[in-house]
């Protein structure tokens, strides 16, 4: 698909272009880890599915009126439906509800495709569906037509119903080699060899996370102030630490957040009460994500591989550290981060859960 805007996946790439070729499924599930370009593949999905050029095996050409369409995300044969906010579910959605969910999709769906073809619609997220959502997306799965596709592009793919797995033809991608991914970046943003290879390896090979560090300069600058701080409060009390909680959990709140009006709350109300509870579980995912990064990173550069810990670049006290520290102490912190993970998956309140993180990250004297 010369048309396509993913980078790397050949056989994920390679798969997609059959079925424009060949006829897609009613269903497809892309899964993977978060990051690695699944919605970028999906996009490249329907627009070969859309695209009219005369040449199926020239599609999607990015050159015909509905591939144009696409590009400026104005196709009316293409629906997408995205949790609302960082940390939302997808809903049921429907008439007299507020929020636009899976029964809104559906009726999108209903009318024939306006361009000819088919319609296509994409599930972003789609393992945040509640169970409502779910069970009302699987009747329509149930019914297939030769006129829909859609398209579930999900993280955590055991989330979904077994039946959703059942209607649907599976197609999972995993992280890209890093040289590859190297010469992508080099080649997609023209960035110069040494700068490509830190994104790829602080991405681990996840092409859509290390192409958003190259388009945001803020998220990996603050990623890297967040991993400094969190090595200084190795040496750090528990007061300096659960001040550091409310900086942290504010910043990386915001970080993510759109552009929205000032609060109406009164401007001696704590930041943390006008940020949305989903927006500081989303907020507090991504700290713990870095975190889990630097301590991975601590573990192995303990282990005198600091050549495979990208944190290197915060300076050799990464290997000094980890070696201070001592491997068994960092697998505690790390398994207890994952669960935090987990907890704010589940709705755990954000910044209890990273007090109890700082309460267990190790203290070093000076």
């Amino acid at each position: 698909m010369d048309g396509a805007r993913t980078r790397g996946h050949a056989p994920a790439l390679g798969a997609i272009g059959g079925m424009v070729r060949g006829g897609a499924p009613h269903a497809i599930l892309l899964s993977g880890p978060g990051g690695v370009g699944k919605t970028t593949l999906a996009m490249d999905l329907a627009a070969g599915l859309l695209c009219v050029h005369p040449d199926v095996a020239a599609r999607p050409c990015r050159d015909c009126r509905a591939c144009r369409l696409l590009d400026h995300d104005d196709h009316p044969d293409l629906h997408r439906l995205a949790p609302e906010g960082p940390g939302g579910q997808i809903v049921i959605g429907g008439r007299d509800a507020k929020v636009r969910g899976v029964r809104d999709l559906i009726g999108e769906l209903v009318l024939l495709p306006l361009e000819g073809g088919a319609r296509v619609a994409i599930v972003e997220s789609a393992h945040r569906m509640n169970p409502d959502a779910q069970n009302a997306l699987l009747k329509t799965l149930e019914e297939p037509t030769d006129r829909h596709v859609f398209v579930l592009v999900a993280d955590e793919p055991a989330r979904l119903l077994p039946t959703i797995h059942s209607r649907s033809q599976g197609l999972r991608i995993g992280p890209v080699p890093r040289a590859e991914l190297v010469a992508h970046l080099m080649d997609a943003r023209g960035l110069p060899s040494d700068q490509a290879e830190t994104l790829a390896r602080i991405a681990n090979g996840l092409s859509g996370l290390a192409f958003t560090y190259a388009d945001r300069t803020d998220l990996l600058a603050w990623r890297r102030r967040v991993q400094a701080e969190l090595l200084s409060l190795l040496e750090r009390g528990r007061a300096d630490r659960f001040g550091a909680v409310r900086d942290l959990l504010d910043e990386a709140s915001r970080l993510g957040a759109p552009a929205q009006p000032a609060a109406t709350t009164g401007d001696d109300e704590p930041a943390e009460a006008r940020t949305p509870a989903a927006l500081q579980r989303a907020g507090a995912a991504l700290i713990v994500t870095t975190w889990l990064d630097l301590s991975r990173d601590l573990l192995v550069a303990g282990a005198g591989r600091a050549d495979l810990a990208p944190s290197d670049e915060l300076g050799g006290e990464i290997a000094a550290l980890g070696s201070r520290i001592g491997a068994e102490p960092i697998l505690e912190m790390i398994r207890l981060l994952e669960r935090t993970h987990d907890g704010l998956r589940e709705n755990a309140a954000p910044r209890l859960a990273l007090e109890t993180a700082m309460l267990a990250w190790p203290h070093l004297t000076r």
